[in-house]
């Protein structure tokens, strides 16, 4: 299970990217992370915008409710999302 930390707008968690892969999917737990690959390329915001649109996805919000707030320009990112508490994410996340 990866630390999910609740806040007071919503939940704070990392994610690992794996751009330009073959699909758009959650690829298990990888260093206290959600492993997502992604069909983007890292270029111009590409892949950070892939992510959000995956997550909110995956998580049921809306892609406004979803913000990287650190590690823009790296593969292992924090992410924010609002308006969900830890045990919604964890249900959601796999527990690999």
């Amino acid at each position: 299970m990866i630390p999910i930390r609740e806040t007071a707008t919503g939940v704070v968690f990392r994610i690992r990217v794996v751009p330009r892969a073959s699909r758009c999917e959650v690829a298990g737990i990888q260093d206290d992370a959600l492993k997502l690959r992604i069909t983007a390329p890292p270029v111009e915001g590409k892949a950070n915008e892939e992510c959000i649109r995956l997550l909110a996805e995956l998580l049921g919000v809306k892609k406004t409710q979803v913000t990287i707030v650190a590690g823009h320009a790296s593969r292992t990112k924090t992410v924010n999302v609002e308006g969900r508490k830890a045990r919604e994410i964890a249900a959601v996340v796999p527990a690999t």
